[in-house]
This record gives C-alpha cells, sequence and structure tokens, in this order.
C-alpha cells in the first residue's frame, strides 16, 4: 500500500466529498482488502458461495456509502472494512443457514495464531459473542475485530490502539479465553 501519509491524505480528500480520492484510495488499498476477504473466506466451510472478490466488492459498495465517516487513518480503514466484511458474511449466514438447526457457516477462531484448540464456531454465535464482549469491554472486542477480522499483527493492532504490544498480546488471550467460554456454553 501507499505511504501512511498519503493513505492519510486520500481519507481526508473522501470525508470532504472527493470522489475521485475515495475511488483512489479503494483501488490502492484493494490488494490488502482482497488479503482480509482471503482470510476471512478462509475460515469458513470450503463450499462457501463467496469468493473473495465479490466479498472485496460488496464491501467497496458498502463502504463507498459511507459519506459522513471521520476516516482517521489506514488501520481506521483497515477496521471499518473488516467490519462490513463481518457484516456481510453474517448477513450471507444468516439468509443461508436458516432453517438449518445450528445457524449456520462454521468459522474456526483458532486460524490466527491460537494455540488452543477450539474446533468450529458458527458464525451468527461469534457475532452474537462479539456483541457481548463489545457491551463489556469494547477495547477487547475492537481488539479482536483487528486481529481475527482484519488480520493485523499484535503489532499493528497495538499501534493502533494505543497500547504496548505485550498488554495487546495479554488482551488477546484473555479475549479468545472470553470468547472461548461465551462460544462453548450451550444455547
Amino acid at each position: 500500500m501507499s505511504s501512511s501519509d498519503d493513505f492519510t491524505a486520500l481519507l481526508g480528500a473522501w470525508r470532504a466529498g472527493d470522489e475521485h480520492a475515495r475511488d483512489r484510495l479503494v483501488g490502492i488499498a484493494y490488494p490488502e482488502l482482497r488479503a482480509i476477504a482471503r482470510r476471512q473466506l478462509a475460515n469458513e466451510r470450503g463450499d462457501h458461495t463467496l469468493q473473495p472478490t465479490a466479498l472485496v466488492n460488496e464491501a467497496y459498495m458498502r463502504l463507498s456509502r459511507l459519506d459522513r465517516i471521520d476516516w482517521q487513518d489506514r488501520v481506521h480503514f483497515v477496521r471499518m472494512a473488516s467490519r462490513v466484511m463481518r457484516e456481510i458474511l453474517v448477513d450471507h449466514a444468516r439468509r443461508h443457514g436458516a432453517g438449518k438447526r445450528d445457524g449456520g457457516e462454521r468459522v474456526p477462531i483458532t486460524q490466527v495464531d491460537v494455540a488452543a484448540p477450539v474446533g468450529d464456531i458458527d458464525m451468527l454465535a461469534l457475532d452474537g459473542a462479539l456483541d457481548r464482549l463489545a457491551a463489556i469491554d469494547p477495547a477487547r472486542a475492537q481488539l479482536v475485530e483487528l486481529r481475527y477480522f482484519g488480520g493485523l499483527t499484535i503489532e499493528e493492532t497495538a499501534e493502533a490502539l494505543a497500547i504496548s504490544p505485550a498488554t495487546a498480546k495479554r488482551h488477546w488471550q484473555a479475549a479468545r479465553a472470553w470468547l472461548f467460554e461465551a462460544l462453548s456454553e450451550p444455547s
């Protein structure tokens, strides 16, 4: 991706209403958006009907409608893109999971450098658990979004949240433990 200053300048221009800047920004960010989409879809079942390009295109359409967002920097953009992709996947799981006993698609939370064996997780259950975590600990929920859905490293996440890498790692471990417990509870 282009330099951080260029990216931030394009975000500012987009915020000011420059649609050309928005389009240039998404063009520059496209490889990272595809990488996020590939990571998120790698966590889905093998016969998932969405492809990375379709997920990126749908995310772009939704992001381009966010005219009044106060874009801050690249990490903020990645966080929003990750959140939008998560919403798309949850919507997809709801549509395709209607009528299935377990509610739909399964996602292994252990994909992101996690040592504990957890197995597959229902995307709808994960979404609900993240919402509950956000209600009691918004910072840790945000950390999970950046790490799990955005694919940021511990160092990038720490920088984005203005905390030390050691603190980010501790919070990541605690959030994973909380999510494991929340997702292990019988419905």
